[in-house]
């Protein structure tokens, strides 16, 4: 069996109104959010608390006020040639570099020094299904290896053949148009709204909110950004959020660590819009859709007529509607010259995730789970040996019993300990595995921790009269099926 991992050491989118399905008119693009990383989260979720309010009656007007501020882009224009429509709605988020609109002393506190490199910072497919039930949100990192179709640069003039480039790239050498072009080459999704979204409006949204709720197993520290969070339970406001989704050096995971820390602050975001209710005071509502469109750009097709629509039809949106995964990589530091190291994407598993996207479908089955407390050590990954330390007949088999239904990887083969009168349940684990032997802990409540030097990567658990259950828990980023897909409901606090 696999060995359960060491510690380290020591250590939504707006659209047209439903139509039928494939016969449909083709869509017109969403609306466009201001340029930045960050803001692709919010705008999303803005979008959606835009068209719930709408769907709740509080007022065509107010609707109608909002369509004033958003920023028009024309992503579309002349475009010819695109992949075929097919059910539902497809959103390209797009978050670029737009830090100018920063004051001087917030970029020094949040890191935010240095020149806008004009590029998208964060890309994302939100898919919204045909029956208004699901949100599927497929992010495409920046480094991705891609192939522009021909175009003109937007800067030179000059007219281009298909070349190699990094994906985020696409924007800076022929703007929106461009980039949604080379994701339908790339993805055969059609694309029918385009959203920008901007470091400003970010802040400034989490803010309104009241600050949005993390939680996170492990320490995560990030000198670039100036992130630094113990582990635990966290209300982050404007700036901490932003340097929370812009972290790229609290792991080894760099750019697919930071798109799964914006799948779960988007997922975070999503329960904090629709359980507070925001979207039931029209006062305080205005004041969040205005803080997020002031600096957010959309295509000219999403417009009040949309957002009422679709407000109707998705008024029961939830965390458990929505699911997130990044686009399968093949290949890892793939390097093309004059490009530079990319990521290449599984050619084989990114074209079954974009089919399911073309029909449809969503990209996982549902498991609806119960509450679960975070542990950074995934119950699958922890090998554990049960010992009865008490006289109650059948306890070692009740505890291996409870443990394993939790997920825990027990030996189903419990024994009694050399001590018979252990009051409290004890955890024995090799400090090396320190970080499973916590985990392990916070699913036996009120447990001792006892490091044992040399008993290697299978843990114990000595069972004491203490023993009355087992909590659940679950890892922080819990990816199901072949995509590693995760649900909103799953990667919120519990």
């Amino acid at each position: 069996m696999p060995t359960p991992p060491r510690s380290p050491r020591s250590t939504a989118a707006p659209q047209r109104r439903p139509q039928p399905t494939a016969r449909r008119a083709p869509r017109r693009p969403a609306p466009p959010a201001r340029r930045r990383r960050p803001r692709w989260g919010m705008r999303a979720v803005t979008t959606l608390s835009v068209v719930v309010l709408a769907s709740a009656g509080i007022g065509h007007a107010v609707v109608t006020s909002l369509d004033a501020d958003i920023a028009r882009v024309d992503a579309f224009k002349d475009m010819k040639n695109r992949p075929r429509a097919g059910h539902g709605m497809n959103v390209l988020l797009v978050g670029t570099d737009g830090r100018e609109k920063i004051s001087k002393a917030e970029r020094h506190k949040y890191r935010l020094g240095g020149a806008p490199c004009h590029c998208t910072d964060t890309m994302m497919i939100v898919h919204i299904s045909e029956d208004r039930e699901r949100a599927s949100v497929v992010s495409l990192p920046r480094d991705s290896y891609a192939v522009t179709p021909p175009h003109t640069d937007r800067t030179s003039g000059k007219r281009h053949g298909g070349h190699p480039l990094k994906l985020n790239a696409a924007y800076a050498e022929g703007g929106p148009q461009l980039t949604v072009r080379t994701v339908e080459s790339m993805t055969k999704v059609k694309i029918d709204h385009y959203v920008e979204v901007d470091f400003t409006s970010f802040m400034k949204t989490v803010d309104v909110v009241g600050g949005v709720q993390i939680c996170t197993a492990d320490p995560l520290k990030d000198s670039y950004t100036g992130l630094n969070l113990p582990a635990g339970r966290h209300t982050l406001a404007g700036g901490q959020a932003l340097q929370y989704v812009r972290a790229r050096h609290v792991d080894g995971a760099s750019d697919l660590g930071r798109m799964k820390r914006q799948q779960r602050f988007m997922a975070a975001l999503v329960e904090r819009v629709t359980s507070s209710g925001i979207l039931l005071n029209p006062m305080k509502f205005r004041d969040v859709t205005r803080a997020v469109l002031g600096s957010v750009r959309a295509d000219k097709g999403f417009g009040t007529d949309e957002m009422l629509d679709l407000g109707r039809a998705m008024r029961n949106f939830s965390p458990s509607s929505s699911e997130f995964t990044t686009v399968p990589i093949g290949r890892m530091g793939y390097a093309v010259k004059g490009v530079g190291s990319t990521l290449k994407w599984d050619p084989v598993k990114s074209e079954r995730l974009f089919h399911a996207l073309r029909q449809d479908q969503p990209l996982s089955a549902h498991h609806s789970r119960a509450a679960a407390r975070i542990v950074s050590v995934a119950p699958q990954q922890i090998r554990v040996q049960v010992e009865n330390g008490t006289g109650t007949p059948g306890l070692g088999r009740r505890v291996d019993a409870a443990l394993a239904s939790t997920g825990f990887r027990t030996t189903k083969a419990p024994r009694n300990a050399a001590a018979r009168d252990v009051k409290r349940t004890i955890v024995a684990y090799d400090p090396r595995w320190d970080r499973s032997a916590k985990s392990l802990a916070t699913a036996l409540p009120g447990s001792e921790l006892r490091p044992v030097k040399g008993l290697g990567p299978t843990l114990k658990v000595i069972a004491g009269a203490d023993f009355e259950r087992v909590r659940k828990v679950r890892a922080e980023d819990p990816g199901q099926g072949e995509f590693g897909v995760v649900r909103g409901d799953e990667v919120a606090c519990s």
